[in-house]
C-alpha cells in the first residue's frame, strides 16, 4: 500500500479516508481468493488495498452505476474535465437554482455525470435518497464550486480508479449484501462497512436490527477472513450491538472525528470498531471491552429473537 491516501470521486457520509491505513494495517496475510465489500459505498478501502481481484457491491445503483461506467469507458477523466468546467460555468452564471435543475435531471434519467456534479455540489457531500428514491440533498450553496483545481482534484480521483480498473479484475454490482455474502467463498476476505445500527447514516436504504442479524448470522458462518467496521461509542452512548452480537470476535478500536454536521457543535468525536474473525496486529486489552465480554449478553440476545 502507497504512503499516500487515494480519495474516491464519489464521496459518502461516514466515509473511512482517514482510517484507511489502520484497517488495511490488520491485513498482513495474502489474500488467495477476492476482496469483497458488500457495501461499498465510497469504496476507499479497496481502492486503496488495490487487491487482484475485487466486488464492490451495493444496494444503491447509482454509484455502481458511475464505476460501471468508468469501466465501460463511458466515463473517462478527459471527459469529467470538460463536463465539469461546462456545468461549473452554468452553475456560477445561474447559482442555486441551476443545481436543482441538474436535481431534476438526474432524478429523471440517472446520469452518472450528473449524479457526480449533485455529489460534488450538494450539502455537506451527503448522498440521501427520499422514499420514492430521488437524490433530495439541497445545495451546498457555494456558486463556485467548480473552480479549475477542484475540477482538476476531480479529474486526478477519476484518473485513478480508471487506472486501477484497467489493472486488475474488478467488478462492480448492485444487490443485497445478504445475496454478495453468500457467495462469497473461504479464500476471499470480506470488507463489510454497513450503515451504522443506530446513528441515523442511512443514505439509500433503511438499517434495520434484522439487517444487523442478519448480516452477524452470515458473517459468523462465513468460512473465509472478514473485518466488519462499525461504531464503539461516543460521548453519549455505546453501540448495543457489541455487546449483543459481535463480542464473540476480537475487537479493535480507534477514536475518530466525522465532519459531517452541518454546525461544529454537532461535530463530535466516536470510537470506530473493527470487528475480525482472525487474530488483528494489536487486540484492544481496554477494561471497557473486558467488562461488556463479562456481561450477560441474554437482554441483548432477546431483542434479536423474532428474526432468527
Amino acid at each position: 500500500m502507497s504512503s499516500k491516501i487515494y480519495v474516491p470521486p464519489i464521496k459518502i457520509q461516514g466515509i473511512k479516508t482517514k482510517l484507511v491505513k489502520w484497517i488495511i494495517s490488520q491485513i498482513d496475510f495474502e489474500i488467495k481468493g477476492r476482496w469483497i465489500e458488500p457495501f461499498m459505498g465510497s469504496g476507499v478501502v479497496g481502492f486503496n488495498l488495490r487487491p487482484k481481484r475485487a466486488i464492490f457491491a451495493d444496494k444503491n445503483p447509482h454509484i455502481i452505476n458511475f464505476y460501471n461506467s468508468i469501466k465501460n469507458g463511458e466515463i473517462a477523466a478527459h471527459k469529467v474535465r470538460v463536463f465539469l468546467e461546462s456545468e461549473g460555468r452554468k452553475l456560477f452564471m445561474k447559482g442555486e437554482e441551476y443545481y436543482y435543475e441538474v436535481r431534476d435531471r438526474f432524478n429523471k434519467y440517472h446520469d452518472p455525470l450528473d449524479f457526480l456534479f449533485l455529489n460534488r455540489a450538494c450539502f455537506n457531500g451527503v448522498i440521501r435518497f427520499n422514499s420514492e428514491g430521488k437524490f433530495n440533498t439541497p445545495f451546498g450553496k457555494k456558486i463556485n464550486r467548480f473552480q479549475k483545481a477542484y475540477i482538476t482534484k476531480i479529474v486526478n480521483q477519476v484518473r485513478y480508479v480508471e487506472e486501477n480498473i484497467r489493472r486488475y479484475d474488478w467488478e462492480f454490482i448492485t444487490q443485497d449484501f445478504r445475496k454478495t455474502v453468500k457467495e462469497a467463498n473461504k479464500n476471499d476476505v470480506i470488507y463489510s462497512d454497513p450503515p451504522y445500527i443506530g446513528r441515523h447514516t442511512n443514505y439509500f436504504d433503511i438499517w434495520m436490527e434484522k439487517d444487523e442479524y442478519d448480516l452477524y448470522e452470515l458473517l459468523k458462518n462465513f468460512e473465509g477472513k472478514f473485518i466488519l467496521s462499525t461504531w464503539y461509542r461516543n460521548k453519549y452512548r455505546e453501540n448495543r450491538f457489541i455487546k449483543a452480537l459481535w463480542s464473540e470476535f476480537n475487537i479493535v478500536t480507534k477514536e475518530h472525528f466525522y465532519y459531517v454536521g452541518g454546525k461544529e457543535i454537532n461535530r463530535n468525536p466516536i470510537v470506530e470498531a473493527l470487528v475480525l474473525n482472525f487474530q488483528p496486529k494489536t487486540q484492544d486489552k481496554s477494561q471497557e471491552f473486558e467488562e461488556y465480554k463479562e456481561k450477560v449478553k441474554k437482554p441483548y440476545r432477546s431483542l434479536f429473537q423474532a428474526h432468527k
